[in-house]
C-alpha cells in the first residue's frame, strides 16, 4: 500500500491548530493516475466529514444532553456551526448510527438504549471512567473510529 494524504481545511476547531492536524490521512494503490482511496480510521476526522471529530461529537452530545444553554445559535457562535449542519448530525446520529455495527460494538457497554441520548450517554460514560476530559474524549474517538 502507498500512502495518498491530502490537506483538508477542517472546520469547528480552534483556528491556531498546528497545520499538521489538517492532514488527512489516506491509502492507495500505487497505481499512476489511480484516484482510489482507503481511509484508515481517524480521531481528526469522522469518516469524510470535514468538520473536526471532537466538535461533531461535543456538539451532538451538547444537544442531545437537552441543555438549556446549548442553543443552536450559541453552538454556532462557539465553533462557526451552521444550524442545518448540526441538524444534520443530529438526523445521522439518531437515524443511521444507531444501526451501524459500531454501535452495536459499542451499545453493550451502556445501559442507556435512548436513541435521542445515543452520543450524550457514549460520551459521559467515558467521562465517568476516564480522566481528565480531554482523554476521555480521545478514548471515545479511539472506540468512534475502531469501526466494525
Amino acid at each position: 500500500m502507498h500512502d495518498a494524504n491530502y490537506w483538508r481545511k477542517p472546520r469547528g476547531g480552534p483556528p491556531d491548530l498546528e497545520k499538521v492536524f489538517e492532514l488527512r490521512y489516506s491509502l492507495c494503490c500505487g497505481r499512476e493516475g489511480c484516484r482510489r482511496r482507503v481511509m484508515p480510521p481517524s480521531v481528526r476526522f469522522l469518516g469524510r466529514r470535514v468538520y473536526w471529530a471532537p466538535v461533531v461529537l461535543l456538539l451532538t452530545a451538547l444537544r442531545q444532553g437537552k441543555n438549556p444553554e446549548a442553543t443552536l445559535e450559541r453552538l454556532k457562535g462557539v465553533c462557526g456551526v451552521w444550524r442545518s449542519t448540526i441538524n444534520r448530525w443530529r438526523d445521522y446520529f439518531l437515524d443511521i448510527f444507531p444501526e451501524s455495527s459500531t454501535w452495536r460494538r459499542l451499545s453493550g457497554h451502556f445501559l442507556t438504549k435512548k436513541k435521542d441520548r445515543l452520543i450524550h450517554d457514549l460520551l459521559s460514560s467515558y467521562y465517568q471512567k476516564i480522566q481528565p476530559p480531554k482523554s476521555a474524549i480521545a478514548k471515545c474517538l479511539q472506540a468512534l473510529a475502531m469501526g466494525p
